[in-house]
């Protein structure tokens, strides 16, 4: 039951990282920072390029929420357990879109004119892609032990 639980938690988890800043950032520390969530950096991703915007978007909230979805439904018997391999690729999807966002904060460190603060909400999405993961192997573990 906790398992599920915790699964289910996700669902809730998840909608609060994509609103949560991810970075402060900003031209120089006396210009101020500002916020930048999942949301709002899709939102201006939508604006300049569409393709690399869907790709995100894709990655960044897609992925993530039906993994959990079908883990869900897994671990309810409302799907058939077959499926763990796409939700395995799901979950590597979701954790590229993290590896990405690292990428840039480094990359906007490296420039100088930049100033780059990590926030919460970085820690909170990597963190539910992290839990995901993990109740994934967890699920395919219980699976096993039923099947044997």
């Amino acid at each position: 039951m906790i398992l599920r639980l915790l699964t289910l938690s996700l669902l809730i988890l998840y909608p609060v990282a994509w609103f949560a800043p991810l970075m402060r950032a900003g031209l120089l520390p006396i210009f101020g920072l500002s916020e930048i969530s999942v949301i709002t950096g899709l939102q201006s991703l939508w604006g300049s390029d569409v393709i690399l915007a869907l790709t995100v978007t894709v990655f960044a909230i897609f992925a993530p929420y039906l993994k959990t979805i079908g883990l869900a439904l897994v671990q309810w018997n409302l799907l058939d357990a077959k499926v763990q391999p796409v939700l395995q690729v799901l979950g590597k999807l979701a954790m590229a879109d993290v590896f990405l966002i690292a990428l840039y904060i480094t990359l906007a460190k490296g420039i100088g004119y930049a100033t780059i603060e990590t926030a919460w909400g970085l820690y909170l999405f990597t963190g539910c892609i992290l839990a995901s993961i993990a109740l994934s192997l967890w699920t395919a573990r219980q699976l096993r032990q039923q099947d044997s």
